[in-house]
């Protein structure tokens, strides 16, 4: 096999353990799956508003169709971060809210990726125009890719303990999050790989073909 071949083949190989990890159709969740998750979430779901998020997820994942979706966020920061009396200070955590947003999500991305799940847009609000009244007025949108359902709920397990969600309400005051699936978008994650993996390869090609054979 040439030089060329054996660069081709092992681009294509990495591209198939990337449309593994990546994913994004699968079988949705059989009604036992529904409810293991909902009893873990359940075993961490504190107070009225806790049991009110709970039956939230639970309308969310009955729409559950196997495909992977992206959660369109819009957020609030409060106007100093809340953590328990004196932690910050213990931490030397400073109590500037977007700085314990910036703590969530440092925290956040390991999880994330993990489930085959990233960030495809973040952005903060930079002017006011049309602003209901009675409507909060955000600080940023945030938009992220989930491979499934059941990936979605895995991340939601893994980010409920420890310090995350700690950093989470810590910085927010209020959140919007809901489901959309793209209609039309030019994030295309897979064509953006398929492409960087093909100038790899041109790039690779180039430079051994300038060896002597």
């Amino acid at each position: 096999m040439t030089t060329g071949l054996w660069i081709a083949a092992g681009l294509v190989a990495l591209y198939g353990v990337f449309l593994l990890w990546y994913g994004g159709s699968g079988r949705p969740l059989d009604a036992a799956e529904t409810e293991r998750f909902m009893a873990l979430l359940g075993a961490q779901a504190e107070g009225p508003e806790g049991q009110r998020l709970l039956a939230q997820v639970r309308d969310l994942v009955s729409q559950d169709d196997g495909r992977e979706f992206v959660m369109h966020n819009v957020v609030r920061h409060r106007p100093q971060a809340r953590y328990p009396e004196g932690l910050a200070q213990a931490r030397g955590w400073s109590e500037d809210a977007r700085e314990a947003d910036r703590r969530y999500g440092r925290l956040l991305a390991p999880h994330l990726l993990r489930h085959g799940c990233l960030p495809l847009f973040i952005a903060p609000r930079v002017g006011r125009f049309i602003e209901p009244d009675g409507l909060p007025c955000w600080d940023y949108v945030a938009m992220v890719r989930y491979r499934s359902m059941r990936d979605f709920l895995r991340f939601a397990l893994a980010i409920e303990t420890g310090e995350i969600a700690l950093h989470k309400w810590a910085a927010i005051e209020i959140t919007q999050v809901f489901p959309v699936r793209p209609l039309f978008s030019l994030i295309v994650v897979r064509l953006l790989v398929a492409g960087m993996l093909a100038l790899l390869g041109w790039g690779l090609w180039g430079i051994m073909s300038l060896w002597p054979a």
